[in-house]
């Protein structure tokens, strides 16, 4: 099935507990806009309108203000986010998502766009970054063939984001490629602190 616009859905990942920040990340500002809307809006201008979250917790369910759905495997972290958006798509009738992070508020519809290019002829594309990971499974393409590996890899007790990867056809975006859509510290920083916030308020008046 080809991964069109009509069959793939945005998922914002947003299970986690903003322990570090110290009130939901999904919901502070930069710019003038809360970070999830910021994502949302780029994952709907690289898929259309069929966007939705996967959250734990009900009443930051209730503020996000788009369809949701909570994991299906608890205690997984961002791979069982991961994996109960795939579900959730698959069952609504989507090939694959996009996956985003809910705290990343300069995610580039473009390189959204440039992901989806390579998604008929992979299960997994995500961009090369220059971070400690050397790449971002949470703003990453994810068929509906990881399902079922990822699956796997959890009965094994393995939680990493890439530790499906050798079981998947996966597509690294070089970044070369990437950098043209922007820095990377700036496409790909999250907001972990109110100390990361700030310095997003301030790359967007600058920008």
């Amino acid at each position: 099935m080809s991964a069109s616009r009509t069959h793939v859905a945005g998922a914002i990942i947003a299970g986690g507990r903003s322990s570090r920040f110290g009130s939901p990340k999904a919901l502070a500002t930069v710019g003038g806009l809360r970070v999830v809307d910021r994502v949302a809006g780029a994952l709907a201008a690289a898929v259309g309108d069929d966007i939705f979250a996967i959250v734990n917790d009900a009443e930051l369910a209730s503020a996000i203000g788009l369809p949701h759905y909570p994991d299906i495997i608890e205690g997984a972290g961002a791979l069982g986010g991961v994996h109960a958006a795939l579900v959730h798509a698959r069952e609504r009738g989507f090939s694959g998502i996009i996956a985003a992070g809910c705290d990343m508020p300069f995610i580039a519809p473009a390189l959204l766009a440039t992901l989806l290019e390579h998604a008929p002829t992979h299960d997994v594309v995500l961009p090369c970054s220059p971070g400690r990971r050397g790449v971002e499974p949470l703003c990453a393409y994810y068929g509906d063939a990881c399902i079922e590996r990822i699956e796997e890899r959890l009965a094994a007790d393995d939680a990493r984001m890439i530790g499906f990867h050798d079981l998947v056809r996966v597509h690294r975006l070089p970044l070369d490629v990437v950098t043209s859509f922007g820095d990377p510290e700036m496409l790909f920083m999250n907001l972990n602190t109110e100390t990361d916030r700030a310095l997003a308020e301030r790359m967007a008046e600058a920008s």
